[in-house]
């Protein structure tokens, strides 16, 4: 059903095609959402999946549906506030990296979106700091967005074993669901199998967890070691000893052949990224994740 709405606003406000449902899916997505708890949630009847499985919302006292002011925060929380944070959080990025691409995007949003608001305040927020307090502040947005996803997959698995609260949202209204289609004899075996499921899902979220840490400090490193390269003098012994060697590839190990730069500011030979491309779309140095089109073919490149 949500998918009905979601067809329904894609068609009835962008009839041109696909270049403007990649421009506005969040704002659509977000009215479908709107639309469709609007008639199941807030009207006080239920979903098509509360339907299906024959389960009603109740407030924590679980004798009384949910009043309509826990309604709306469920609503609000579960489709308007995950939409705000993450236009916030872009909107930020874009400042703190800043550049002529921040400022397009700027002024190609109209002055009544709320894009255009959020990147006002964000722009008045960054022109507090300092230029050191800007880079510093770069991977602290990187790592809340992370923070988000890995948060998501705690609740679940919070889920699993305590069997409450699928959604962030439902927890913060205090939303929970009583069964009404009678008891069932193998609700404990299917208890124990979800905490199973639950104790496997907090092993994968730390493996995820450790792996994202390396990455993190394998990036900061290889920025640091960048750095260093670029603050080196030209007239250093080390550096006239490496240029007078030809300029190796990291990939096949060989003379570098059409040099082709990576968005972190690393060279390739252009057969060997592009290849790399095919299987990991990240620097095979940093590891620093990227589109395989914002690959730099350098002429006349030596």
């Amino acid at each position: 059903m949500k998918m009905f709405f979601f067809f329904v606003f894609f068609f009835s406000f962008f009839p041109a095609g696909s270049k403007h449902w990649l421009d506005w899916r969040r704002e659509v997505e977000l009215l479908s959402d709107l639309a469709y708890y609007g008639l199941t949630t807030l009207s006080g009847y239920q979903t098509l999946g509360e339907e299906y499985v024959g389960i009603v919302q109740v407030d924590p006292s679980r004798r009384q549906i949910p009043s309509r002011a826990r309604r709306c925060l469920f609503v609000l929380c579960h489709a308007f506030v995950p939409y705000l944070l993450e236009k916030a959080l872009v909107c930020l990025e874009n400042e703190l990296e800043g550049g002529p691409e921040a400022r397009r995007r700027q002024a190609a949003s109209g002055a009544w979106s709320l894009e255009h608001w959020l990147r006002r305040a964000a722009q008045s927020a960054v022109g507090l700091l300092t230029e050191r307090q800007r880079k510093a502040c770069q991977p602290a947005v990187f790592v809340i967005q992370q923070s988000l996803a890995l948060l998501h997959r705690l609740h679940v698995a919070l889920f699993y074993v305590s069997s409450s609260f699928y959604h962030m949202s439902k927890r913060a209204a205090g939303i929970g669901y009583l069964c009404v289609a009678g008891p069932n004899a193998d609700d404990s075996s299917i208890r124990r199998s979800y905490r199973l499921l639950g104790c496997v899902s907090f092993l994968q979220l730390l493996v995820t967890l450790s792996l994202q840490l390396n990455n993190l400090r394998q990036r900061q490193r290889a920025r640091q070691e960048w750095q260093l390269y670029r603050s080196l003098s030209p007239r250093h012994p080390a550096s006239s000893a490496s240029a007078s060697r030809p300029a190796r590839c990291i990939l096949c190990l060989e003379a570098r052949r059409n040099s082709t730069c990576t968005p972190c500011g690393h060279l390739f030979c252009w057969e060997c990224i592009a290849e790399w491309c095919n299987t990991k779309a990240e620097c095979p140095l940093c590891r620093e994740k990227f589109l395989p089109h914002r690959l730099v073919f350098l002429r006349n490149y030596s």
